[in-house]
């Protein structure tokens, strides 16, 4: 897939007004922001357009707000956030104030420097990719650049019909860096090990079906691999399963390519106590909460890892937000980026995935982390990618 992009294309972009699609739908802890990763990734295109002495307006979606304006969801929080990263000043065009296009078009128009639009889905049209909306976000600039890899599998109005406007489209520098190791992937030098966990499999499926030809080995934990078992005959006790996806992995039961974990950390609840156990899958019983993979299923997952040439990680193992449980995803996710950065091409996504590289320590090893978890799956499924059309 080839892209225009900014480097190649200065002299059309010098002077102009940007409209800059990002993805700053970080981690938030009330007004806080708990993870700024996906803000740092920014920054590179964000000062190339500066440089190039461009009015820059950024838009980007935050969580999923229900009717319109909410305030937990306004992007005040990030536009602090970036303006000390930028050591510059935004003009934030809050929601509240800055609803009407004309308005905002105006206070563009008379001031210079870097705006952020307010959360895109305060306005209804951004998701159901309305061409009105779409025409009212490009009336405010004279160009468009893509550099939100993260939603780029959406066909909302900000990555697709604003398009339709005819504004000149560039792919930035993010964007461009994201595709470039995406496409080593897409012709993986083997062993190909996937790595998947998280919670619902009905939205895993697919695309374990999707790189199953490819992938020498998918490695699968957290709630999703519940249903496995389940599916086996075991019981998972009170743990998590995702029904809608019981039937789409009967296939899979027998796959030699399927690696399950042979044990794991169970709460036990039993007369209102609470105690951890390890166990073997067949020692579950109906008081256990499975929440982690255990040692003997770490050992198992790290031989797969050391023999890789190239690993795709995506989704915690367990439940590593807390401490008790977060072992599993740790000690896997040292594994990855030890074996990455020279003896193998290892590549992270997702956001839950970026917050446990951090808890790691090791997500610098890593070749390559990914804004995106569901865009880097969605892409290297083939899917259709309409941010990138």
């Amino acid at each position: 897939m080839k892209l225009k992009n900014l480097s190649q294309s200065i002299k059309k972009i010098k002077g102009k007004t940007v409209f800059l699609r990002v993805d700053f739908n970080v981690p938030m802890k009330g007004f806080k922001i708990k993870e700024d990763f996906k803000l740092r990734q920014s920054l590179e295109t964000i000062n190339f357009l500066l440089d190039n002495n461009c009015k820059i307006v950024l838009a980007s979606h935050l969580g999923q707000p229900n009717h319109g304006y909410e305030k937990k969801y306004s992007l005040m929080p990030i536009a602090k956030e970036l303006s000390k990263m930028l050591a510059t000043k935004i003009n934030f065009l809050d929601y509240s104030n800055y609803s009407d296009f004309k308005k905002i078009k105006k206070t563009i128009k008379s001031n210079d420097g870097l705006f952020l639009l307010d959360n895109l889905r305060f306005w209804s049209g951004e998701e159901k990719n309305t061409k009105s909306f779409g025409i009212s976000l490009a009336s405010l600039v004279d160009i468009y650049v893509n550099d939100a890899f993260a939603v780029s599998h959406r066909a909302n109005a900000s990555v697709l019909a604003i398009r339709s406007a005819g504004l000149p489209a560039y792919a930035g520098l993010l964007l461009e860096k994201e595709l470039e190791s995406l496409n080593k992937v897409l012709k993986p030098q083997k062993p190909f090990v996937v790595i998947m966990g998280g919670a619902k499999i009905s939205t895993k499926v697919p695309i374990i079906e999707k790189l199953y030809d490819q992938a020498s080995y998918i490695l699968l934990g957290g709630a999703l691999v519940n249903n496995f078992y389940l599916a086996k005959g075991f019981n998972v006790g009170r743990s998590l399963i995702d029904k809608d996806g019981l039937k789409t992995i009967k296939k899979f039961l027998s796959s030699r390519k399927i690696i399950l974990p042979i044990d794991v950390v169970v709460e036990n609840i039993k007369s209102g106590k609470k105690k951890i156990f390890i166990k073997k899958i067949k020692e579950i019983d109906d008081n256990d909460c499975i929440f982690d993979i255990g040692p003997e299923t770490i050992l198992l997952f790290s031989k797969y890892i050391k023999k890789a040439q190239t690993i795709v990680w995506n989704g915690p193992l367990g439940m590593f937000e807390n401490d008790k449980f977060k072992k599993g995803t740790v000690v896997v996710a040292r594994e990855i980026a030890a074996r990455a950065g020279g003896r193998a091409f290892g590549m992270a996504g997702g956001g839950e995935t970026v917050e446990a590289l951090n808890l790691s320590s090791m997500k610098n090893y890593m070749d390559w982390v990914s804004t995106g978890g569901g865009a880097m799956l969605s892409f290297l499924s083939g899917d259709k990618m309409p941010g990138l059309d």
